[in-house]
């Protein structure tokens, strides 16, 4: 089978964006030779790739199989680039992060002094949901992934690295804002603003909960800065982590309820899939992650603590 690289790489392109002509513009390439690569590869392939449905493009069987190939190769390759990198006393090559939205709020924090010490790194950063986050994580899309509540039945290797206490968010003028020691059944009569179902901060909450009082759940919100803009405009409490916080504090127009038993206190989670072999890259960020970047993350808390 002659397959070539460059066959490879233009297969990945039109996979992952659908799109003869978008892996065209994206590879700096005609339509026509986009087409004719595939060609070839398929006849050395000996089997379709892809299959049309009206307007969009499905992979077959076969073109599962070379995606796998393709992804594989891609990872090795880069692998390889880093390793030379490295025996060369450089740093360099790519990092691939995804974060849940909520992690959008420090994880920048951590990357800015990494970015200065390692000025060779490139970095891609994905926020998105949990749901989502997972999906990439089965795809094996990136190089380490970063949430707050770890999926269960998956081959995962999982390193906590930061306290991420939830807590109860209100307006600054609302009637229980200066309550002290405020019970659990009398936060559960005011109205409650939800994150939607799947996210990690929901499924705290709800297990939290659990068998202790119902909340009156009037809205359910998919966005932190959504839901906090809800509440300032007094359509309900919410419980979220103190990091959505980071940068107004609570000074602004929000405020932190002294509520029993909160907060609750959970933790970020740094993970990848058990079998994955991290890049050089990769190692290098883990290491500083569980090294300086806890000092780091500290100081974000420390400034949250002190605005209280």
């Amino acid at each position: 089978m002659r397959v070539t690289l460059h066959q490879l790489q233009v297969f990945e392109a039109i996979a992952r964006s659908g799109s003869f002509t978008r892996a065209a513009e994206e590879l700096f390439l005609t339509q026509p030779t986009v087409s004719q690569q595939i060609k070839q590869l398929t006849k050395a392939v000996g089997l379709p790739l892809f299959e049309q449905i009206g307007k969009r493009l499905y992979l077959t069987d076969a073109g599962k199989e070379v995606l796998t190939v393709c992804r594989d190769i891609s990872e090795r390759l880069s692998q390889m680039e880093m390793t030379l990198a490295d025996l060369k006393g450089l740093k360099q090559g790519n990092l691939r992060l995804a974060v849940t939205t909520t992690a959008k709020y420090f994880v920048p924090r951590l990357l800015g002094p990494f970015r200065q010490c390692y000025p060779g790194i490139k970095i891609f950063l994905k926020v998105t949901n949990r749901k989502r986050l997972l999906d990439r994580l089965a795809e094996n899309l990136d190089d380490l992934y970063i949430l707050g509540q770890p999926p269960e039945n998956v081959e995962i290797s999982l390193c906590p690295f930061l306290e991420n206490p939830l807590v109860v968010i209100a307006p600054e003028n609302h009637p229980l804002a200066k309550e002290k020691n405020i019970s659990l059944q009398r936060l559960a009569k005011e109205p409650f603003i939800m994150r939607e179902p799947g996210s990690g901060t929901r499924m705290a909450v709800e297990s939290f909960f659990a068998n202790k009082a119902t909340l009156n759940v009037e809205m359910e919100i998919g966005s932190n800065e959504a839901i906090k803009q809800a509440i300032v405009g007094g359509l309900g409490v919410s419980i979220l982590s103190r990091y959505v916080l980071a940068l107004e504090g609570t000074r602004g127009p929000l405020t932190i309820l002294d509520v029993e038993g909160f907060p609750i206190q959970l933790h970020w989670y740094i993970l990848y899939p058990a079998t994955k072999q991290l890049s050089i890259v990769a190692r290098t960020f883990l290491d500083y992650l569980l090294d300086e970047g806890k000092r780091i993350a500290a100081q974000v808390d420390l400034d949250l603590r002190n605005d209280e």
